[in-house]
Formats: structure tokens, C-alpha cells, sequence
């Protein structure tokens, strides 16, 4: 059962054998952690949905597969060498642009086929709350007739997940390849519902942030909007995937349950490339209200230090004027405390009031003359 929707048999790359042949070798066994190191994470061959083997290399899988020629093989690998990938495309006839493309990873979402074998390239999302950062990583997809081959080359997303609930169905297991194929699309557009509510609670703590005056919002919204753009080259192009699976991709032709399976994903994946969308116009909005604010902030700092200014020069006029009113009586006192022979003054009898008088005339002009002009 995936997503609430049982399927039945029919269609599929490989063929299954009657219910008298089906060969149960193990019961299922948790995909184990990915090495550190990268390679093989889990191999495992199936029969008509029941899990046969579990290999423990490549060549152990080749030899099973050439065996039981009605069997369908799940290779899980992760960021894989050279030589793994080489193997894989010499047993399984893989084209050369195609694992190319799987070692250097760095693509967009997209779906190639060459000849009987789908490539898949999907783009993982892990949001992350301690950071609350956004991770993504690279999902490489090989399907073709009777194998299942992942290279992942992140954490992201789950494929143990996957494969438990893919083997606790094996009517749905027995679909075939395209079968694991959709529910690895499911997986990666259900990883998408935790980033999109991560990114909005990100957009609301921001929203918070320009209105309480935070300066370091303009940073912020920055980084956010690089990663709401970095989720939309993830989310968008995968609607093209989903639209060529659903038309069939050329001769690939999905079952009619697993169509509907399909667009229910598709459904899902709009949803969310919606939202996204929205995110990222609202997060121009955010920035253009915050630019604005921050100029209005800086208009208000700009009126405040004019007006600091305007003040501090109103107190330089007062202090400039009393500073000239008294220099004036001190340049009279000064001229006439020369201590010169010769100044007539000097044997005036009312030379002392003379000079008060002057001292006083000139101190009251120079106060009306400041008066008048604002300054005092």
C-alpha cells in the first residue's frame, strides 16, 4: 500500500512468474545506513514483489538476475566510484551521456530515455532547523527492463523508506520498475512539505523582523530568497518529468493505476510550486517594504542630525555674538592701557567716563544689531 492506493498487477518492464514459481529466499531487511565513504548501500532482487536475495556486491546481483531471468533487481548506491558506475553501465547496457551525467551529478531535474532505459533526475530537499537552512541534494534514476538503479549524492531523500514500504506491498513491488520509480517521486515531493513550511515560518520570522527595525533583515531576506530560487529550480522542472511519464515518455507506457498514482503526485507537486511562487514574490514585497523602511529610517536620522545641527549653529551665533560684544570694551580697554606718553585722553578729566560711555555704546549696538538678526 503507497498513498493510500493499492494497485494491481499488470504492466511493468519485468515479467513474474506464477504464484507455484515465486521463491522467497529472505524476509525484508532495512536499508542500511549509506557508508560514509559512499558506494553500495543495499542490493536486493525480487519476485513478482516478494524480496528473493540480498546480494552482497554487483556481481553477486548480475549472477542472481541472470538466474532468475523473470526477477526485478533494486541496486541502492550512494555517490558511488567510477568503477561501480562503469560495472553497472557495462551489465546493464547504460548509454555514456547518461552515467556521465550520474558522476558528475550537478543537473537539473529531467527525464532521458535511451533506448529501454529511463535516466531521472530528481533534486532532494532537506530542510534543516537548526540552521534553518534549506539542503538539497542529487537523485539519479536508472529503470529499465527487470532493474532499479539509485545514486544518490546527498542524505536526502529516504530510499530506506521507500523500499520498506515497497516490500511490505508486494502487489504494488510487483509492478515492476516504474512502480519504484513512482514511489521515489512520491518520497521526494512528500521531502517538499517540510521545506515549505520551514521557508513560510522563515518568510513570517522575517516579516517580524523588517517591522521591528532589525538591520540585519536585508541580509536575511537575501539568503531566503536564494534558496526559495534554489527550491524552485528543484520543484519546477520536475512538473515537465511528471508530464512526459504521464504521456507515456515515447513507447514507456505506465500502467493505469500507476497514472493515476502519477498524477496525484503531480497534483501535490503544483501545490507546492505554487507556494513556492507566491514565497518568492512575497519575499520581493518583503524587500521592497523594507528598503523603504530603512530610507524612511534614514530620512528621520537625516531630519535628526539636520536639526541636532541647526541647533548647535543657533548656539554658535549666541556664543559668537556675547564673544564679539565683549571684545569691544576689551579693545578700548586695551588701546587706552598702552601706557603711551603722548595720548591726549590720558589728562582728560573725563576721559575714565568717556571711555565707560564708549565701551557701553559700542556693547548695546552690537547687541541690537545681533538682536535684530536672530541671533540673540
Amino acid at each position: 500500500m503507497v498513498g493510500g492506493r493499492r494497485f494491481r498487477p499488470g504492466g511493468g518492464f519485468g515479467r513474474r512468474l506464477d504464484e507455484h514459481e515465486i521463491r522467497v529466499g529472505e524476509p525484508p531487511r532495512e536499508e542500511p545506513t549509506a557508508p560514509p565513504t559512499g558506494g553500495l548501500v543495499d542490493s536486493a532482487v525480487y519476485i513478482q514483489g516478494h524480496r528473493f536475495a540480498s546480494p552482497d556486491g554487483l556481481a553477486e546481483t548480475y549472477r542472481c538476475l541472470q538466474e532468475q531471468s523473470d526477477a526485478m533487481a533494486w541496486i541502492g548506491l550512494y555517490r558511488p566510484d567510477i568503477d561501480q558506475i562503469t560495472s553497472l553501465a557495462r551489465e546493464f547496457r547504460l548509454h555514456d551521456l547518461a552515467v556521465e551525467d550520474a558522476i558528475n551529478a550537478h543537473q537539473r531535474p529531467k527525464l532521458e530515455r535511451y533506448g529501454h532505459t529511463l535516466f531521472v533526475v530528481l533534486r532532494a530537499a532537506r530542510y534543516d532547523d537548526l540552521r534553518e537552512e534549506v539542503e538539497f541534494s542529487e537523485l539519479h534514476l536508472f529503470i529499465g527492463p527487470g532493474f532499479v538503479v539509485t545514486v544518490r549524492h546527498g542524505e536526502a531523500p529516504d530510499l530506506a523508506a521507500v523500499r520498506r514500504r515497497m516490500e511490505a506491498d508486494a502487489q504494488m513491488l510487483a509492478q515492476g520498475p516504474e512502480a519504484v520509480l513512482y514511489a521515489i517521486l512520491d518520497q521526494v515531493v512528500d521531502g517538499y512539505a517540510p521545506v515549505v513550511a520551514g521557508l513560510e515560518n522563515d518568510i513570517d520570522e522575517i516579516e517580524t523582523e523588517v517591522f521591528g527595525g532589525d538591520p540585519n533583515a536585508s541580509r536575511r531576506i537575501y539568503g531566503l530568497s536564494r534558496e526559495v530560487i534554489q527550491f524552485q529550480r528543484a520543484a519546477r522542472p520536475l512538473l515537465t518529468v511528471l508530464d512526459a511519464l504521464a504521456a507515456g515518455a515515447g513507447s514507456y507506457g505506465p500502467d493505469e493505476e500507476l497514472r493515476r498514482y502519477l498524477r496525484d503526485v503531480t497534483d501535490h507537486l503544483t501545490q507546492v510550486v505554487e507556494r513556492v511562487d507566491g514565497f518568492r514574490h512575497l519575499l520581493q514585497n518583503i524587500l521592497t517594504v523594507n528598503a523603504t523602511l530603512v530610507s524612511q529610517q534614514q530620512n528621520e536620522e537625516m531630519r535628526s542630525l539636520t536639526a541636532a545641527s541647526y541647533a548647535q549653529n543657533e548656539e554658535l551665533k549666541k556664543v559668537s555674538s556675547w564673544a564679539a560684544i565683549l571684545f569691544a570694551p576689551t579693545l578700548i580697554g586695551t588701546v587706552y592701557g598702552m601706557n603711551f606718553v603722548h595720548m591726549p585722553e590720558l589728562n582728560w578729566h573725563y576721559g575714565y567716563l568717556f571711555a565707560l560711555l564708549l565701551m557701553a555704546l559700542v556693547c548695546g549696538s552690537l547687541y541690537l544689531i545681533f538682536k535684530r538678526r536672530g541671533w540673540l
